[in-house]
């Protein structure tokens, strides 16, 4: 694509594409092309003049270079392009609020200019009945709100004869309606947006066996297999097995459900237990935004508690707005002056900038890899002061890698990771994942070699191979569970393993066959997170873990853990975080598994890690990437920065009206400008509660 550079700065590029009057899926194709540059933070395409704005990270060399070469090979109607835009992109619902707001403020003034005045008077009372419905109707529910200020205003203005205040009133209250309407409409639609599902290869049953395959390739009407932990990729019908799954994030139940064959199961819920095939009804990427958007418009889990304090304290406030409009017009006599009371109100900025404030946080949490389900949790955050992490794929990191294999009895190690391989890859956690890459190290294919295989949380898989039964994970279940017997005169090469490595056991018909021995280094940035997190307030951090006590022990000594334990299982975790929280801690949960699972439900904020097992993720309230452990930081970050700011909305919002209030009474200002500056600063105060709470370079 050709382009000319309009202007350039530390971070910034703007150019001017050839293209006048682009259609909205061609700026969409090209807007999202252009964001997912490596190096680019972020990007924005005006369709009506064919500019393009371009972020790049602030210390970012050659950008001029970059975009260039992306460009030269640009092409939207390539299917990779179009694979990067979402379902939808709010581009739509943009144009249609300006559109709408820029009528509004057109028609509004020029009415005034082109309009005799009585046909401005007749159009004034006809505009102002829904207002003094709704002012009625809220008064028969028994309640005093916001609508009956707004009603009793324009009453009182028409009953004066001051039809331009009215009109004025009236006018605010539209636009003002219409800008909180598209500002929330526009937090949610980006949130949304950031939730999508996002799932890569799903296993697709076909005449030849189970293959692996990306899920864009599944068709209406395949047969796609789900086993527990396993996210549902796809709409579709359960047509064999039976299932429970969690789908609270869609339907909002509780309680898992229990699905037998025809029942229908929904995109992004989790299986917690079972194996059952779907046929698929529904492809990728349809649908989903919709259910995404009226999740979170219903999810009372976006209001704090700080939040809430502040709605009921705004909304308590209005009696007290009739109560000064009545003593004021009672002893002065002056009703422009009692208006003042009935022109300001405490909630409409509230209710905007709030949940704004939380929309936007969580939206820039996203930005560094990190996806909350409420503004509830970051406030959790905020006020935590006992983090508890779980050390494999979470302090360790989420890729381990198989360093060796130890066969007993007369059995081949590569055949030995090739049926660990085969039964670990139903499963994906981190161990099971550095299994099943070794054996790709070493080409090894593992075709399905066994029956159905059956998960047992926390323990290990079970199957057969032929007639044998094999079962594969850990000591206790392998040896001390399934009762496998380790060959006679070899239980010195068992205890001969080095310390270091994590082991996984896999026995076949009733005998130990290898000992896969994993090396699960620490994080780099562990030490840091631990340190960075002190700094901020968390004055207990623990680590729990399934290995044993030394190499425990060693780890916590050398990341600065205040409190281990070790050889635990997974109610051993949740019961540590019920005694953390019993005496009286604010506790954070952090893990990957499917054994974490207890205790992440049990913490007041449990945190997976995004390459962790679905049900771990579905249980948490905070998903972060697996990428680097420091989101941890910008999380706490980002939450305190959120509560600072809401309770900074609150003190503005009660001190600037208040104080319009008081000119109002004084004559200084009259009521069209105390409605002006009221709704102005209820714009300004929702706008800068979605700007960026932490600078991001």
């Amino acid at each position: 694509m050709r382009y000319i550079i309009l202007h350039e700065s530390d971070k910034r590029i703007r150019i001017k594409t050839p293209i006048l009057n682009m259609s909205m899926r061609q700026a969409d194709l090209l807007e999202y092309y252009l964001k997912n540059i490596p190096g680019v933070l972020e990007a924005s395409v005006d369709e009506r003049t064919g500019n393009a704005t371009v972020i790049f990270k602030r210390k970012m060399e050659n950008k001029k270079a970059v975009l260039e070469e992306a460009l030269s090979v640009y092409d939207e109607t390539k299917e990779e392009v179009a694979a990067l835009v979402p379902e939808e992109t709010g581009r739509a619902m943009n144009r249609e609020y300006q559109e709408r707001l820029v009528f509004k403020v057109l028609f509004h003034n020029l009415s005034r200019i082109l309009l005799p005045l009585s046909i401005r008077r007749i159009r004034t009372i006809a505009k102002s009945i829904p207002f003094l419905i709704s002012a009625v109707s809220v008064i028969f529910s028994g309640k005093l709100r916001v609508e009956v200020l707004d009603g009793t205003a324009i009453a009182a203005s028409v009953l004066r004869g001051d039809f331009t205040s009215a009109s004025s009133i009236i006018f605010l209250l539209e636009s003002g309606e219409i800008l909180e309407e598209w500002t929330r409409k526009k937090s949610i639609g980006d949130l949304a947006r950031t939730m999508s599902l996002n799932i890569d290869n799903v296993w697709l049953e076909t005449a030849s066996g189970e293959i692996h395959i990306p899920v864009n390739q599944v068709n209406i009407g395949d047969h796609v297999i789900v086993r527990t932990s396993d996210v549902i990729p796809l709409d579709g019908k359960l047509c064999s097995g039976e299932i429970t799954v969690n789908q609270s994030t869609m339907t909002g139940e509780s309680e898992p459900v229990t699905k037998n064959i025809g029942g229908y199961v929904y995109a992004g819920t989790v299986v917690e237990e079972g194996q059952g095939i779907v046929e698929v009804t529904r492809k990728s990427g349809t649908g989903k935004y919709d259910q995404i958007v009226q999740m979170i418009e219903e999810s009372e889990k976006l209001k704090s508690d700080t939040e809430a304090k502040a709605y009921r304290l705004a909304d308590s406030l209005v009696p007290y707005s009739f109560i000064g409009f009545a003593l004021t017009a009672l002893f002065t006599g002056n009703i422009t002056k009692a208006l003042s009371f009935l022109m300001v109100d405490y909630s409409c900025a509230m209710k905007l900038s709030m949940p704004l404030a939380v929309l936007s946080a969580i939206k820039e949490a996203r930005e560094y890899g990190i996806s909350i389900k409420g503004g509830k949790f970051m406030e959790l955050v905020s006020q935590a002061d006992t983090v508890i992490f779980d050390k494999t794929g979470t302090l360790t990191y989420a890729t381990p890698k198989l360093m060796e294999v130890i066969t007993f009895g007369d059995n081949n190690p590569d055949e030995m990771l090739r049926i660990a391989a085969c039964l670990e890859e139903h499963y994906p956690h981190s161990v099971a994942n550095s299994i099943v890459n070794g054996a790709l190290e070493k080409n090894l294919k593992h075709d399905e070699l066994h029956s159905k295989v059956e998960y047992i949380v926390a323990h290990g898989v079970s199957s057969f191979i032929g007639e044998k039964k094999a079962v594969i994970g850990s000591y206790h279940f392998v040896i001390e569970d399934e009762g496998a017997k380790i060959p006679e005169g070899e239980i010195q090469r068992l205890e001969g393993i080095k310390e270091e490595f994590s082991r996984v056991f896999l026995a076949i018909d009733g005998v130990l066959a290898a000992v896969l021995c994993i090396f699960d280094p620490v994080r780099v940035e562990a030490k840091e997170t631990i340190s960075s997190l002190h700094k901020l307030g968390i004055s207990n951090i623990c680590m729990m873990t399934g290995d044993n006590r030394k190499t425990a022990e060693s780890v916590a000594a050398s990341l600065g853990i205040d409190i281990f334990q070790a050889e635990v299982l997974p109610e051993d975790k949740a019961k540590f975080v019920k005694k953390m929280r019993e005496q009286g801690h604010k506790v954070i949960m952090v893990g990957d598994g499917v054994n974490d699972s207890p205790a992440l439900s049990e913490a007041d904020i449990g945190i997976a890690i995004e390459s962790g097992a679905a049900i771990a993720k579905e249980i948490a309230d905070i998903t972060i990437s697996s990428e680097n452990l420091t989101s941890l930081v910008m999380l706490r970050r980002i939450s305190r920065e959120l509560m600072d700011r809401i309770n900074g909305n609150y003190r503005f919002i009660v001190g600037f009206n208040s104080a319009l209030i008081a000119l109002g009474l004084a004559g200084v200002i009259t009521p069209s400008s105390s409605a002006l500056l009221h709704n102005g600063s209820t714009i300004m105060t929702g706008v800068k509660s979605t700007t960026k709470l932490i600078e991001r370079g």
